[in-house]
């Protein structure tokens, strides 16, 4: 359940990182050009705002456990794209994890019904050995 758990995170975080790379792709590609960007970003679930994006050369990045940090737009853009791809081998290895478990739980039944069988059959032995002994 652990691993599951771990998995959806992963999986909502993913396309999180990969929209706050496009942004600052965005912001990157505007950059000099004097044009603002203007966005729609989201304030509280549910809530949106836009703003008008001047030509800037660094972004602030939410970290989570109410931190933010300002970074220059190269900075943001390596610790997002490393973020992404720590995120993406995680989920790699998350997913060989979850299939070793499936292998493993697939094999514990197998095991245990083998077990059963085995039991059933010598139980039949057993009571076929005493019904001819008493005959």
């Amino acid at each position: 359940m652990k691993l599951l758990a771990q998995q959806r995170d992963l999986q909502a975080k993913i396309p999180d990182i990969e929209k706050c790379l496009d942004v600052v792709a965005t912001l990157q590609a505007k950059k000099g050009t004097g044009e603002a960007l203007t966005a729609d970003f989201e304030v509280s679930e549910g809530i949106y705002s836009r703003a008008h994006v001047e030509d800037t050369d660094s972004v602030c990045l939410w970290l989570g456990a109410n931190v933010m940090l300002e970074y220059s737009r190269e900075e943001a853009m390596a610790l997002l794209q490393k973020n992404l791809e720590n995120a993406k081998a995680s989920l790699e290895v998350l997913v060989a994890d979850l299939q070793f478990l499936r292998d493993q739980v697939t094999i514990t039944q197998v095991t245990i019904a083998r077990v059963y069988n085995w039991d059933v059959h010598q139980r039949r032995l057993q009571q076929a050995a005493t019904t001819t002994s008493e005959s």
